[in-house]
């Protein structure tokens, strides 16, 4: 990657103090519709505040610049701590740093949508910047995507009434090369729940350097769930911090490669108190020329005694031009915990296919059957519900079931 090929695109000038900037397209609005009902929506385009709107009463939801907050300052930052690289770019670039602030005792039973919309001709770098909020006893869900209006991966999915997509590959035009560099901070406070699913759907020259990290309260729970659809090289790091007793984090991620992709996950289930929980499940496949890497570290620092930590990552290849790496490990630093670590990288099992041949299944056809049988399991841990039929969709995309 050379930074000297793309330049920051959305600044304070295209939108006034009080103001939204540009208006979301229609396509944005029709992804939007087809997520179901929703307590609030945050657009931004190209980093700039498109779009604020709550269904939620302000004493249970807060949404908007976390710049127009007095405590703005200090909220940036709060939860992701160890600054470095492109964290500061995101720093010195975000526009329109948002805060979504869920009240202490608040029950949101619909989700929150975000979305960050990239566009533009190419060569634009784009660093948006979301801060959530759980307050103590709080129940929510958050849903962030961030979508290449241009590139077409999941604007352009039928809705669940439509029978098949216009593309069985779910690949995008190329040519549109952009830098996106999304932070995500979560802070999820004593006895909170905090559903919170984030999409990455971008064009196949893009390249993406996401930051994902949280904080765990006392008794709360966190369940994460990612996807990665597209993108050039496509990183995200996953870093949990399990800070109160009791503390769970649930956290989940379903990727495919495709073409010449390059998927890069890193995660850090970090136990700094005791009896919390951790349990991690990515699950992939790679195709064509595509190259997949997982690597995770659980940690459990002193102190943090009879923690319960889980990490399994599942890969599938699907070529033999396609490859996939996987690297767990383990820093336990105290006794009476219980942790493992597991992963699997191979091909569609020989058994089923032939299982499947003897019955008159085309090779392709059985073979798109057994992946989609690889993914059911978990995208139905998709822990908000109107999201699972569109996750089901895009992984169907990207992997030719429509076809079957």
């Amino acid at each position: 990657m050379d930074l000297d090929r793309f330049h920051p695109v959305g600044t304070a000038s295209q939108r006034t103090t009080d103001g939204p900037g540009p208006s979301p397209s229609d396509r944005i609005h029709s992804l939007v519709s087809s997520i179901g009902p929703r307590s609030g929506l945050v657009v931004t385009i190209n980093g700039v505040l498109a779009t604020v709107a709550s269904a939620a009463g302000d004493d249970l939801l807060s949404l908007g610049r976390i710049t127009e907050r007095e405590d703005g300052e200090a909220l940036l930052g709060s939860v992701v701590t160890d600054r470095r690289d492109f964290l500061l770019l995101n720093e010195a670039f975000a526009v329109d740093p948002l805060i979504i602030d869920i009240a202490p005792h608040a029950t949101i039973e619909d989700p929150v949508v975000v979305v960050h919309v990239v566009s533009g001709a190419g060569g634009e770098a784009v660093f948006p910047r979301t801060v959530i909020r759980a307050g103590t006893s709080s129940r929510a869900g958050v849903i962030e995507i961030v979508v290449d209006i241009d590139a077409g991966l999941l604007v352009d999915l039928p809705s669940s009434s439509e029978s098949s997509p216009p593309s069985a590959t779910g690949s995008a035009p190329r040519g549109l090369e952009h830098l996106v560099v999304p932070v995500t901070e979560l802070e999820v406070a004593d006895d909170a729940t905090l559903s919170f699913v984030s999409v990455q759907s971008l064009g196949p020259d893009t390249w993406q350097l996401a930051h994902q990290g949280s904080t765990i309260g006392a008794g709360a729970t966190l369940q994460s769930f990612a996807v990665a659809l597209g993108g050039s090289y496509a990183r995200l790091r996953t870093d949990s911090a399990l800070q109160g007793v009791s503390g769970t984090s649930l956290l989940r991620a379903a990727f495919i490669g495709r073409d010449d992709q390059m998927l890069d996950f890193r995660t850090l289930q970090d136990h700094l108190a005791p009896r919390t929980t951790s349990d991690l499940l990515f699950m992939g496949a790679v195709a064509d020329h595509s190259h997949s890497v997982y690597s995770g570290l659980i940690r459990v620092r002193r102190g943090a005694i009879r923690s319960d930590a889980m990490q399994t990552n599942h890969n599938l290849v699907l070529d033999e031009g396609a490859h996939a790496d996987s690297v767990p490990n383990l820093d336990i630093e105290e006794n009476d915990v219980k942790c493992s670590h597991g992963s699997t990288v191979g091909p569609v099992d020989e058994d089923q296919r032939y299982y499947l041949e003897s019955r008159g299944i085309e090779p392709d056809v059985a073979e798109r059957l057994i992946v989609a049988g690889f993914f059911e399991d978990i995208a139905n841990q998709v822990p908000i519900a109107g999201t699972r039929s569109m996750i089901g969709r895009a992984l169907a995309d990207r992997t030719g079931v429509h076809d079957v």
